[in-house]
């Protein structure tokens, strides 16, 4: 198992979401996609594509002003 780390501070919605989507189509299962991002609007976005995607939020959280979302694939 793997973790990949993407750093999308600075876009905006729906930025975050669509790459953190592409991000995750490209991971094998059960490996982890570390998200880093400072659109508000990602705390919403994120678990919304997580849900939808059928993969699993490990840990959410603020780091200063980045928003920091640990996802395993499914």
């Amino acid at each position: 198992m793997a973790e990949t780390i993407i750093d999308l501070r600075g876009l905006k919605c729906p930025l975050p979401a669509l790459r953190a989507r592409k991000a995750l189509s490209r991971l094998p299962a059960g490996d982890v996609l570390v998200v880093e991002c400072t659109d508000p609007l990602a705390e919403i976005d994120i678990p919304n594509l997580v849900r939808e995607t059928g993969d699993a939020i490990e840990h959410s959280g603020r780091e200063g002003d980045v928003i920091v979302f640990r996802i395993r694939k499914g």
